[in-house]
């Protein structure tokens, strides 16, 4: 659910990474801070963590301003994943504009992965948002595992969907970028329909995605 001001001239998203406990979401969130430009992000904020796992949830800011000057401010938020959280994933998912789920590789954590997913639909219709309408995109993290799920046995069971799917080593950086940068673009495609970026604001498709996705140049 966006927010939107014209008198204001600024426009709010939210972007969400769900997913089981342990699976990378914050070392997502690492990554994007460490891998992109400064320019347009702000600060990571990690917030409440006990042994190494999130207990309330993380953000990590993104502005630009598109040439007719609108001001667009992207946060990207994980929540929890363990099970006794999941008031707070309820709470943070509520107006989110985009969902990243981010699944284990690791073929013992198959159930966690399924539990989480289910958990993730039935938030969103608690919250009031639409699975088969809001933007979605599937990360499986821990390519780097010996034992990790086939990607055969992934796209046999994603390709179907539609929902794109994304093969990341978060640890290593790898994916990372891509899966918010596909995630940005389905984000845009819906903002575009309703707000009229293009036509009325001036910011195309690949100039909203490469402001927020920008690497930073090797040293």
């Amino acid at each position: 659910m966006i927010e939107y001001s014209e008198k204001e001239g600024r426009m709010v998203l939210k972007l969400v990474y769900y997913g089981p406990a342990l699976s990378g979401k914050t070392t997502n969130l690492l990554q994007l801070h460490d891998l992109l430009t400064r320019q347009g992000r702000g600060e990571l904020m990690v917030l409440d963590t006990s042994g190494d796992r999130t207990i309330y949830f993380d953000l990590l800011p993104f502005f630009l301003t598109a040439p007719s000057g609108l001001k667009i401010k992207v946060k990207v938020y994980t929540v929890p994943g363990q099970v006794c959280h999941d008031a707070t994933r309820k709470a943070v998912l509520q107006r989110a504009d985009g969902v990243a789920f981010i699944a284990d590789s690791n073929p013992s954590e198959s159930h966690s992965n399924f539990a989480s997913f289910d958990n993730l639909e039935r938030n969103l219709a608690l919250v009031g948002l639409d699975i088969e309408t809001l933007p979605l995109v599937i990360q499986f993290n821990k390519r780097d595992l010996p034992q990790a799920v086939p990607e055969r046995e992934i796209r046999a069971t994603w390709d179907p969907t539609g929902v794109p799917v994304v093969l990341a080593s978060a640890l290593n950086g790898e994916g990372v970028a891509d899966t918010f940068a596909l995630l940005a673009g389905l984000v845009y495609d819906r903002i575009d329909a309703r707000y009229a970026l293009t036509g009325q604001h001036g910011l195309s498709r690949d100039r909203f995605v490469r402001q927020l996705t920008s690497l930073k140049e090797e040293p």
